[in-house]
């Protein structure tokens, strides 16, 4: 007949079974887990349904199936204590494949395997003696007076692996070293606790718990790792593409000039400090890694529409109604997106482009506005060297969760909206 420790032995297991279960979902369809990680932690989770199965199997058996049973009670009881054990020198593995250590020369990992060993030589010593634990033929699991020895090896390792820890820690990530600290105290403390107590398995629940939680934190930490490659290739873009400017613009630019320099000396002037301050914004921009107050942006594009407005001449008119500007962006968001405006937008023929550039403070954040009177934008261009938009729209979001939007005017041409909720 079953009691309260049975029953709640069974939900212990069946509530680590669901736990490991998730952790292995979890590993196998996040996205962003490196490969080899991803093999070591379905290996990992595989073996620790694996153990809580065998548990589940045991408690049925010596709970609920007859006396004639007992061989299906030793076998799976054998696999429980099996299983259970492979956890650790696999987290020693882990966590020097983490540190950078040299796998195949490693000592730690020959002292874990031997720790290993030794717990493999004593469980299968157990299954032809009773002083640790023996299930007799009428069904029944008995401890001996010598089981903590069969816990030594595994409290031994647990152990090492705290060492371990301590030793490396300076070559692990904060999250990495949360991660394996949680995983190690947790089921420490539980076999401390069941090695001289015999009711509930506080091992199972404890080890399923802790290992889902090191897995959490090992999968947010690579998904801030992906976040910030993401950055880092997004500003490596943005200045490989800087660097890349368009060569006809700065043709076409110098041309202006040299004509100036004869009919209107002191525009020519002006045009050649509009075109430096520009230049200087492009080439500062490259070394920018973080976001930039807009001001900064807007100078930039400012003096971008100077130099056109001297090469087009009455053909591009500017509105600026740019109250608020106290808040910051990815450098080069807002030149590239009025640069395209220009390519896109400007036609000889047809009436000047008007450029409206606006800001204004949202009840969520900043926004941004730039609407114009000519074509539309083309979002995906590989044939010129410029800043494409999809580049814009990828450095917004991962450095300051903005958006980018692009859509028609009701009354012709574009618009382009920017969102930049408050940091």
């Amino acid at each position: 007949m079953t009691n309260w420790i049975d029953l709640t032995n069974f939900a212990i297991a069946v509530g680590g079974f669901e736990i490991a279960g998730l952790g292995l979902f979890l590993v196998i369809a996040f996205p962003y887990i490196r490969k080899n990680q991803r093999t070591f932690f379905i290996i990992f989770f595989s073996i620790l349904n694996a153990y809580i199965a065998f548990d589940l199997i045991s408690q049925i058996s010596l709970i609920l199936l007859s006396p004639d049973h007992y061989l299906l009670s030793k076998l799976a009881v054998f696999g429980e204590s099996l299983f259970s054990s492979i956890l650790m020198p696999l987290l020693t593995y882990y966590m020097l494949v983490c540190a950078g250590e040299n796998i195949k020369k490693s000592s730690f990992l020959y002292i874990s395997s031997s720790l290993w060993g030794i717990y493999l030589i004593l469980l299968v010593i157990t299954q032809f003696t009773t002083g640790i634990y023996y299930i007799t033929q009428d069904n029944i699991y008995h401890r001996g007076p010598w089981y903590p020895i069969l816990l030594i090896p595994l409290v031994f390792s647990m152990l090492f692996n705290l060492g371990l820890l301590i030793y490396k820690r300076s070559a692990f990530q904060p999250k990495q070293r949360i991660a394996f600290a949680i995983y190690l105290s947790v089921p420490f403390i539980c076999m401390v606790v069941q090695m001289f107590s015999y009711g509930l398995l506080l091992t199972v629940i404890g080890t399923s718990i802790s290992a889902f939680v090191m897995v959490m934190f090992i999968l947010t930490d690579q998904m801030d790792q992906y976040i910030r490659q993401q950055e880092i290739n997004a500003r490596q873009r943005a200045s490989i593409t800087v660097l890349e400017m368009r060569p006809h613009f700065i043709y076409n630019t110098m041309t202006s000039i040299y004509y100036l320099c004869k009919q209107d000396s002191d525009k020519a002037q002006q045009v050649i400090l509009n075109f430096n301050n520009y230049l200087r914004k492009n080439f500062t921009a490259i070394v920018k890694e973080n976001t930039i107050p807009f001001h900064e942006e807007l100078e930039h594009t400012q003096a971008y529409l100077a130099v056109e407005q001297v090469r087009y001449e009455n053909m591009i008119v500017v509105h600026y109604d740019t109250p608020h500007t106290s808040f910051r962006l990815p450098p080069l968001t807002l030149q590239p997106i009025v640069e395209n405006a220009v390519k896109y937008g400007l036609d000889p023929d047809a009436e000047p482009l008007n450029i409206h550039i606006q800001t204004r403070k949202t009840e969520h954040g900043s926004e941004i506005t730039i609407k114009n009177n000519g074509s539309s934008f083309v979002e995906y261009d590989d044939t010129e060297p410029h800043i494409a938009l999809n580049n814009i729209r990828e450095r917004l979001t991962l450095m300051c969760h903005g958006t980018l939007t692009i859509g028609p005017l009701m009354s012709g041409g574009t618009i382009v909206t920017i969102q930049i909720p408050n940091s």
